[in-house]
């Protein structure tokens, strides 16, 4: 009786209504928010000298561009509400911070962390996707990828939601991917498994994997030794009614769950924005495939860093003399394959000094015209993406020496500053798609997580010690470049702290969890397939 009359206190709680102002702000970042991006992607695309609007054909792209972008932020704002609910359950059940305010607050940080983020994760989750088909993403191919993955995404993400179920976007978003990938090379004749980047995929499901691991035993491990050093048993309660928790708990809560905000909003923000870059690579390239406020300097630097390489890499043709007819080709199937060739280096000498031959014909980055722009870009990538394969693969890197080595890895550098950028305008659109789904609909997982995971209420500690692993687990992962889960990794911390405190966990949430967690990958990875499939052939 008690326990349900505690459940219909906090669902009244939950259910109050936002104030007018509320609602005021909220439009106010919405309307902002989208004079702020169409003015920069205006200013932009006006300064980079891309085409106007005359006919139909000039149309199109910008048509496609527009909806790309919409349902890219649509992804994040799903992403806000779905995920980020997380981090304001713990403040939430111990009324450290009433409904509204903790939406709001923990949407500000959000924003913080999109802004404050840099950029690793974003690529990190691109290269998982085929490398033809990043080469060609202004196609109708590219277009029907970013379309698939996307929709696929927000789909399995919204059904998870009105379920309640705290599901992973970051998986979710790494099962559409794959279903991409693998539809695409059966699309073509070949393997299925070989239209993904499986070492790479490998890398992040690992990520993926193990976090919630670490969160449950970090968590419970810290929660009991919480309990075994401090003596205070208001820390080990259970709120009561509405009344707030002691000043110092209350500004510990308030902390963890300012942090694993921060740490959401810098980790989760990268994938929007490495989705919206390949977006505006493909729609309006002469604006966005350089980073075209490269210096002259820097410039400079490039063509003789090209020249080196390719003076060091082409020595290494095998002494028969093999000719390479096709040198782009050779990088390609190493990335996409990972094996290497008695190409390999030779192919990478030459597309490397026709780079430095190309930028020097220009004078600069900023002067690159035309189709060159999407030519130069692939190029870039392509070399980049192959030093950093080879940096892996020992039986390749042992043919150079140790200055030869550091010639690549700073030439790497150099191609990923051109490549591998993200504009003011787009972290700031992020930030706030984020941030706002925050505020909108935070409530059913809110519920599960607070309610439906122990069979007891959480407690100041367990909100502390949850939210704290889950700060530190994120941010660690986010040093390193790699994708968690904010979710996976909670709600395991959560039941962690309910495990070691001998509260009991509530089988059928446990379960259901697990089934979603299980299904998730195989149902984005089918819808996204599905979807592009149909894309493919409609664009």
């Amino acid at each position: 009786m008690n326990q349900k009359l505690i459940v219909m206190n906090e669902s009244t709680h939950l259910d109050s209504k936002p104030s007018i102002f509320f609602i005021a702000v909220f439009i106010a970042l919405i309307v902002g928010g989208i004079i702020y991006i169409a003015h920069s992607l205006q200013g932009a695309i006006l300064s980079s000298g891309a085409p106007g609007i005359s006919n139909l054909a000039t149309f199109l792209p910008y048509l496609l561009l527009g909806i790309a972008l919409l349902i890219a932020l649509g992804f994040e704002f799903v992403n806000g509400f779905h995920d980020t609910a997380n981090a304001v359950a713990t403040v939430i059940y111990t009324n450290s911070l009433p409904p509204h305010f903790a939406v709001v607050w923990s949407g500000f940080f959000n924003f913080l962390g999109v802004m404050f983020s840099t950029g690793t994760v974003a690529f990190g989750i691109i290269s998982i996707l085929p490398v033809e088909l990043i080469l060609q993403v202004g196609s109708s191919a590219g277009f029907a990828m970013i379309f698939a993955l996307l929709i696929a995404a927000i789909i399995w993400n919204l059904a998870t939601w009105w379920l309640g179920l705290p599901v992973s976007s970051s998986h979710t978003l790494i099962g559409s991917i794959i279903g991409v990938g693998v539809a695409n090379a059966l699309m073509h004749g070949r393997d299925g498994t070989s239209g993904v980047d499986w070492h790479q995929a490998g890398k992040i499901g690992e990520s993926l994997l193990l976090s919630p691991i670490i969160g449950f035993a970090v968590a419970a491990l810290l929660f009991f030794t919480i309990k075994l050093l401090v003596k205070n048993k208001e820390l080990f309660e259970a709120p009561q009614g509405k009344k707030p928790p002691p000043f110092w708990i209350r500004c510990m809560l308030v902390f963890t769950c300012t942090g694993v905000s921060f740490a959401h909003g810098s980790n989760d923000g990268q994938k929007g924005m490495g989705l919206i870059m390949l977006i505006l690579i493909g729609a309006v390239p002469i604006a966005y495939a350089l980073n075209h406020p490269i210096t002259s300097e820097q410039t400079i630097q490039y063509v003789a860093f090209s020249r080196s390489v390719e003076q060091q890499l082409i020595k290494l043709t095998p002494p028969d003399g093999l000719a390479i007819q096709n040198p782009q080709t050779v990088l390609v199937e190493y990335v996409r394959t990972h094996k290497a060739t008695p190409e390999l280096l030779p192919a990478l000498g030459l597309i490397s000094g026709s780079l430095g031959k190309q930028v020097e014909s220009s004078n600069n980055l900023t002067q690159v015209i035309g189709n060159s722009v999407t030519n130069l870009r692939n190029e870039m990538y392509l070399v980049s993406e192959t030093i950093h394969l080879m940096n892996e693969d020992a039986e390749v890197i042992q043919r150079l020496n140790q200055d030869e080595q550091k010639t690549l890895k700073d030439f790497k550098k150099m191609n990923d500053e051109a490549t591998k950028f993200i504009p003011l305008w787009v972290k700031v659109a992020v930030a706030i798609a984020l941030g706002l789904g925050t505020m909108v609909g935070w409530k059913r997982i809110v519920i599960t997580v607070g309610q439906k995971i122990g069979k007891s209420h959480l407690t100041y500690a367990q909100g502390s010690a949850a939210e704290l692993v889950t700060m530190l687990t994120i941010g660690t992962a986010d040093t390193y470049g790699l994708p968690v889960s904010t979710t996976h990794v909670l709600t395991s911390a959560v039941a962690g702290t309910m495990a070691a405190n001998h509260s009991g966990l509530q089988s059928s949430t446990i379960k259901r969890l697990l089934m979603a967690w299980v299904f998730t990958l195989p149902a984005a990875v089918a819808l996204s397939a599905a979807l592009y499939f149909v894309f493919s052939k409609l664009f």
